[in-house]
């Protein structure tokens, strides 16, 4: 699995209980019948619904690494045009292309941060 963005890591090593609770909390609810992939996409699912940038950069790089197809992800964020509206989906559609142009462009995906 690639890195986590710079950010994180920081976090990781000035709170490292903190972020290793998180990531205990994390892995328990992976562990289930879905495999990677289906919880990928749950994931991006969420983090869309939810507006959250970097959680959608997050679980698109994450999907991506479950073997997701970026047609698969752009699926995701088309589902949720009735759901959460057209400008939305818009939204999820340019943050999901931001982590697969730079994995693409074999800059690192786990660095893609927040649009400006």
């Amino acid at each position: 699995m690639n890195q986590p963005p710079e950010f994180y890591q920081l976090g990781r090593n000035q709170h490292p209980e903190v972020f290793a609770a998180y990531e205990s909390l994390a892995a328990a609810c992976r562990s289930g019948p879905l495999d990677a992939r289906a919880i990928s996409l749950v994931k991006l699912s969420l983090s869309i619904g939810a507006g959250l940038e970097g959680a959608v950069h997050s679980a698109t790089r994450k999907a991506l690494e479950a073997g997701c197809k970026p047609e698969e992800l752009h699926h995701v964020a088309i589902l949720a045009t009735t759901t959460l509206g057209f400008p939305a989906m818009m939204r999820a559609r340019a943050w999901i292309n931001d982590v697969i142009e730079r994995a693409s462009s074999s800059q690192p995906a786990a660095q893609a941060g927040p649009r400006t």
